[in-house]
């Protein structure tokens, strides 16, 4: 139940933040605050997901009215969906994935918020979605301790600044996402960690 309650606490800071213009990730690179991030270069078997979504980008998402993730986030943890989500894998584990991207991290996406699980079943949950990630080769980032929201903006401000070179791999934009786990608890102390595909 704590490991709810933070997640629903540090993702509602994540949003609020994310939607005031100055502090927007992916738009303000030149604000990147550098954190030495772990990396490694992983492949990653299929993953299945239920939860929810909502379709935005991110202009939209510097407006405050028009703004989605918040709304989508605030809905999916308020409303405790994560306990109706059936076959849960690892329960209390948040998965938040950019997928389905019209172009790149300019054009539209889709932001789904949920639970891996181990198969769909039939049918869904009223009111749920179910994406599929599929099997692909990833650089995956693990941050250092620091609090929410920093953690998790500093980290997508560095990415977004990188190369192709850099990065390790040209980004193929399929399914990007980030994994909130018992690593999470203390939204003072966070480690996050960001899965970016690449091309193979």
């Amino acid at each position: 139940m704590r490991l709810r309650w933070i997640g629903y606490v540090f993702l509602q800071l994540l949003c609020s933040y994310l939607v005031t213009e100055e502090n927007f990730i992916g738009l303000n690179t030149e604000k990147i605050v550098e954190q030495a991030m772990q990396r490694e270069s992983i492949a990653r078997p299929e993953i299945k997901l239920i939860g929810i979504c909502v379709r935005t980008n991110n202009e939209q998402e510097l407006d405050k009215m028009k703004g989605k993730i918040f709304p989508c986030v605030q809905k999916y943890f308020h409303g405790a969906l994560f306990e109706k989500i059936p076959h849960r894998k690892r329960p209390g584990t948040t998965l938040c994935a950019y997928t389905d991207y019209e172009t790149d991290c300019t054009g539209d996406y889709t932001y789904f918020i949920g639970e891996e699980v181990s198969s769909f079943g039939s049918p869904l949950p009223e009111g749920f979605q179910k994406l599929v990630i599929p099997s692909q080769q990833y650089v995956k980032f693990t941050t250092n301790r620091a609090p929410m929201p920093d953690v998790v903006i500093n980290a997508w401000k560095a990415i977004w600044a990188m190369s192709s070179r850099e990065l390790g791999g040209k980004r193929c934009y399929k399914t990007d996402f980030e994994v909130y786990d018992e690593r999470a608890a203390d939204h003072q102390n966070i480690v996050l960690d960001v899965y970016i595909g690449i091309e193979p």
